[in-house]
Order: C-alpha cells, then structure tokens, then sequence
C-alpha cells in the first residue's frame, strides 16, 4: 500500500466525525481497536435514537472495497453483537446507498458501513445510518464522541451475526423507479451506448445487475486497494482513461453516455458523447426537468449554495419550489425528512430523491440520466444546452481549494469576511452577501463568488460561477490575491 505523504504521528488523531462519517489513515488512525469502539457505541446511539420507532434491535454492517474492508466489517460485527445486538453483516462489499436502503427496507436500527467514500486510498472510514435510510445529523455523532470515554454496558446476553446479500433488494428498488425496458432497448438496437468507469469501487458490477451482463462497457471494475494510484473521485484529472474510451469510441449513430462513481458509489459524474467531462452542475438540471416534464413528479428542489443558478432558473421553469442549504448532503437529507421533496443535490456530485431514501445514490442518478438521454435522444450536453436556451441562463462554473498556513490565518479571513465583506469583486460591485455557510457574494452582473473554509484543516475553498470561464477564473484569483493578503499582513 502506498505510503501516505508526511511523516504518520505517533500518537493517533482523536475520533471525530466529519461531514459524513469518521475517517482516518489505516494503522494509524483508523484501526481494528477503534473500529470496535466505535461500532459498538454507535450501537447503542442508534438504539437511543431509533429504538422506539422501529421495535428493532438489529443493525446492518457493510463495507466497500478499501483495504482490509471486509476484515474491519468483521470486526464491527463481533464488536455490536457482543453488545447485545443482532447483526446483518454483508457478504461482500456494495455501494453504501444499499445499506441506507437496507436500514430503512428491513426496519432496522439502522447501518454502519466501512467506507472512506472518495479519499485517497490510504484512508478507511466507518459512515453512520439511521434507520430512515440516510446519513445520522451531527447531534447524533456527537452523541457518539461524547460515549468514547465511558462506553455503554452491553444491553444483554450477545448477539447474532447473520450474513445477508444488500444487493438484490436494492437493485430492485431501484428497477421499480426507472423505465429499464426502454434503456435495455436503447442499448440493444444500437441507439445508446453506455460506459461506466467504477473507479475500482462499489458500483462495480452495478449496472450490469440493473441493465443485464454484457449492456454496458464498464472501466476498471476489478479490485484495486490503491484505486489506480489516485483517490476514487469523479473528478477530470483522475479520469484520463474514460474521457479518451468515449471520444475514441465510433458513435455509428448511437448516443454515447459515460457514467462515472465515486469510491462508495453515493457521488456520481457523467461524459457526454464527445468524451467532455459532466458535473452534477450539469446533471441536476438534466434530472429536474426529466422528472418533472416527463415522469410528472412534484416537490421542492433543494440546492446547497454552491450549485449553479441555473437549478433555480430549471426550478421556476417547471414551476417547482427552490431551497436552498449550507454544504454539505446531511442538510439536504435533513429538509427531505420534514418536506416533500423531488430532488436534492450537491456540487460535489451527490444527488438524491425524496421518493427513495434520503440519502445520495449514485446508481439511481446514473439510471435517471440514461432514462433521460433515452426519452430525449439527445446527447447530455445537447440537452444542457437546451436547458440554457429555454431559461436564457448560460453560465461556467470552477472551483479551486487553497491551502492555508495556518488555522490562524483562516480566522483572521473569517474575521474580515464578517466585519468587513468586500464591496467589490474583480471590478464588479458586491450586491448581496448570503452567510449560511461561508460567504456568497453576489455581483452585479448576476454572478458570483464563494468563499467557505474547512471545518478541520486550514483550507480555503473558492467557487464561481460567471458567463464565461475566463470571468470565473478572475472571480477566483480574485480570492487567492485577496486571501494572500493576510497572510502578508
């Protein structure tokens, strides 16, 4: 296994939950002992919080295919049953939506899945579910920190551990929501060629469960603990492979989807048929308009504020409610609980839907973009641009992270945003500031720029998005020669 950058401290990290979930650095951080520990509290917070609701006293265990994920899946198995608890532990690795799914299916307490979702492939991580089927709010991981030092006693005499299969329920659940029969004709007539890079993760092996063996033409399916040599992101620059398959791929008239997936399969991308990459920037205004013009369904469309202003534009032109949510799916999911929903979708490639499970699901989305692209014979970028042209909204988006030297200097810039915003942008004048998580500066010409920090490390995230790249592009210098300033101050 590749050795991670920087000298390992000798001393492990505390655990501590992110935005979804406990990760660490595997030996170092993330152990064996750990995983028990923190398996086993989780037990008992999910019992606390979801006991009453479900009459159950079983939770679900499930893993993707990191290093020693099966080993660790074991291990927190072992750890929950002997805590009085029964145990569903899955028989092989798959994606962690199946297990949100699975939680919410069999009534269950809930989920706990060994899974460092899309971080590099040193990293393993332990993601918490509830028994709705979606990722627990922070309140309840705090609850788990707060029980680290002085465990829970055992509920009673031990557990059983029962081995079970997360993947035919959920493909099921998910056939039942799509027009598969007209994708598998698509496919078998030659009008629609369909491409997966897996990215050696839990999708593997995905769609040709939903669509049949042999329907589509899947990259890197095997196994690799090291993921290629990079992180299992949906991102361009670890995607050289896919984008090059379809552009060199002869189209003979046939519509060419590429569909890529993260590391768990709870993130998604897309290419379109000339091999160009696809943000969820790009993907959720594609699904809101498919599934409302076309599969007649209803509800709110809830955006975190780094999504593109052409959500909203889509939104009002199919005559749907907008929200709006600080970063981050748990808020999203957290708004799909309390109303009715249609779709909710994040930058960062997670998307999902308020008549399924309140949880990111990459497959679902993936089956909706091939439903879309099969009842519009158009190309997804074909499509995007017919979105732009009916709302008039056309845009360019980018996003870049800055290191920061300090957790000191991200104070200082916090400091500054707070007392005393720019009035200005690369020239163009600040017309409204929302501060729900960071700051989005609105500007004049309708544009704007984001600027938020990490909860955890000194890092600076910038996003814009503007008419053109090259507008976006002095959005973001814009930030880093304004963030730079302080740090010479």
């Amino acid at each position: 296994m590749a050795a991670p950058s920087g000298p390992i401290p000798a001393t492990p990290k505390p655990i501590k939950f992110g935005t979804d979930g406990w990760r660490g650095i595997i030996a170092a951080d993330f152990t064996f002992e750990r995983v028990a520990q923190v398996a086993a509290i989780s037990a008992h917070v999910l019992h606390r919080c979801f006991g009453a609701e479900t009459s159950s006293r079983t939770v679900a265990v499930g893993f993707d295919r990191r290093f020693l994920g099966a080993e660790f899946a074991r291990t927190a198995a072992e750890a929950i049953a002997d805590q009085g608890f029964d145990v569903l532990l899955s028989q092989d690795y798959a994606p962690t939506p199946a297990f949100s799914y699975a939680a919410k299916h069999r009534g269950l307490l809930g989920a706990i899945v060994i899974t460092a979702s899309h971080n590099p492939p040193t990293y393993s991580g332990l993601k918490i579910k509830g028994a709705f089927g979606g990722s627990v709010s922070p309140e309840v991981t705090k609850q788990v920190e707060a029980l680290l030092p002085n465990p829970p006693a055992p509920l009673g005499e031990r557990g059983g551990i029962e081995t079970f299969d997360p993947w035919p329920d959920y493909c099921e659940a998910l056939q039942a929501e799509v027009d598969v029969v007209a994708i598998q004709k698509a496919i078998s007539s030659g009008k629609l060629t369909v491409f997966a890079d897996v990215m050696y993760g839990s999708a593997s092996g995905g769609l040709p469960r939903l669509l049949g063996e042999g329907s589509i033409h899947e990259l890197h399916s095997e196994a690799d603990p090291l993921f290629g040599g990079n992180p299992p992101e949906p991102l361009p620059k670890y995607l050289g492979e896919m984008l090059e398959t379809v552009k060199e791929y002869p189209s003979q008239g046939s519509v060419k989807v590429g569909l890529v997936f993260d590391g768990d399969s709870d993130r998604i991308a897309a290419v379109d048929g000339q091999g160009t990459f696809l943000s969820s920037q790009i993907l959720i205004p594609i699904l809101i308009d498919h599934l409302k013009s076309r599969r007649g369904y209803s509800g709110e469309i809830v955006k975190t504020i780094s999504g593109s202003n052409l959500i909203p534009a889509v939104a009002k032109l199919n005559g749907l409610e907008l929200y709006e949510t600080a970063v981050g799916y748990k808020y999203i999911a957290d708004r799909m609980q309390d109303t009715k929903v249609l779709l909710g979708g994040e930058e960062s490639g997670g998307i999902g839907y308020g008549h399924h499970i309140p949880e990111r699901d990459a497959l679902m989305s993936a089956l909706y973009v091939l439903e879309a692209v099969v009842a519009s014979g158009m190309d997804l970028s074909d499509y995007y641009r017919s979105l732009q042209e009916k709302t008039g909204y056309f845009s360019e988006y980018d996003r870049i992270d800055l290191p920061l030297s300090s957790m000191e200097v991200q104070a200082k810039l916090l400091n500054a945003l707070a007392t005393a915003p720019p009035q200005e942008v690369a020239g163009k004048a600040v017309t409204g500031i929302l501060d729900i998580d960071g700051y989005k500066l609105t500007l004049a010409d309708g544009s704007w720029l984001l600027i938020r920090f990490s909860g955890t490390e000194p890092v600076l995230r910038l996003y814009s998005e503007a008419k053109t790249l090259d507008e976006v592009h002095k959005h973001l210098h814009w930030a880093k020669d304004w963030a730079s300033s302080f740090t010479q101050a």
